[in-house]
């Protein structure tokens, strides 16, 4: 029988609260309740303090700019060339600190066509023993244009997918291309969710057996770390498509 801590279960029931809530609030602010509860910012609205570049020191600001009040991933194409006409490197964007049991919440959207995601449980020592050596291998919520981008053909491909392993159930339901959606991520001890505004479309047990066989079916299958438990960094997936993010914040549940 399946077990779930009673704190898991009312992280969950916030979830659907957390998410009208943020509708109304300013982007970028913590409200006195959530900072009661433990939530802090991720993002500041203003400047890029606290990420930087996966497997680089510093932040391509090419391809990771602010604008109006959001994280911004400049599309490949509008980035500009160097000297000899090649493209400048870009690269994955992730939290300088490291997570292990959380809630995380945040907005986003993204441009007709457009391809990203928010990964987490990310080691980046690993990440980078593998090709692209920028880019993160860790569990992906996918965030797409279902209608325009080839991946909207496959169920786990999907917005709000746990991506290439769990598809959203019925119960998504994204806003148009262009507008913010509000998701959520929470992360307790084997347990995973995935919200999309205000409705619970991916739940999974890491050590269950259909997570077992999505595992082995997908595109990480040869990679034996993948699925190991440890504590991650966040990372913004550059993907080449201008994408946006806000309001990122977080909260930890782990044991005191």
């Amino acid at each position: 029988m399946l077990t779930i801590s009673p704190r898991t279960v009312l992280a969950a029931a916030l979830v659907a609260v957390a998410g009208a809530l943020a509708q109304a609030q300013a982007p970028n602010e913590l409200t006195a309740a959530e900072r009661a509860a433990g939530w802090h910012l991720l993002f500041d609205g203003r400047t890029l303090s606290g990420w930087r570049g996966l497997n680089n020191p510093g932040i391509d600001t090419e391809h990771w700019t602010v604008e109006n009040g959001a994280i911004k991933k400049v599309a490949s194409g509008k980035v500009p060339v160097q000297k000899d006409g090649q493209p400048l490197e870009g690269g994955d964007l992730m939290t300088i600190d490291v997570f292990r049991d959380f809630e995380l919440s945040w907005d986003w959207k993204v441009t007709p066509g457009a391809n990203s995601g928010v990964k987490y449980n990310v080691s980046e020592e690993l990440s980078k023993t593998m090709p692209p050596i920028r880019a993160a291998k860790g569990f992906e919520y996918q965030m797409l244009d279902d209608d325009r981008h080839a991946d909207g053909k496959l169920p786990n491909h999907r917005a709000g997918a746990l991506y290439d392993l769990i598809a959203p159930n019925a119960d998504k339901h994204a806003s148009p291309i262009g507008e913010w959606n509000h998701s959520v991520i929470v992360f307790n001890g084997n347990h995973g969710e995935h919200w999309l505004n205000g409705k619970k479309v991916v739940e999974y047990e890491l050590d269950s057996p259909e997570m077992t066989r999505a595992l082995a079916a997908s595109k990480y299958a040869s990679i034996p770390w993948f699925a190991a438990r440890r504590a991650g960094h966040i990372v913004l997936q550059d993907h080449g498509d201008e994408v946006y993010f806000r309001s990122l914040k977080i909260r930890d549940l782990g044991s005191k």
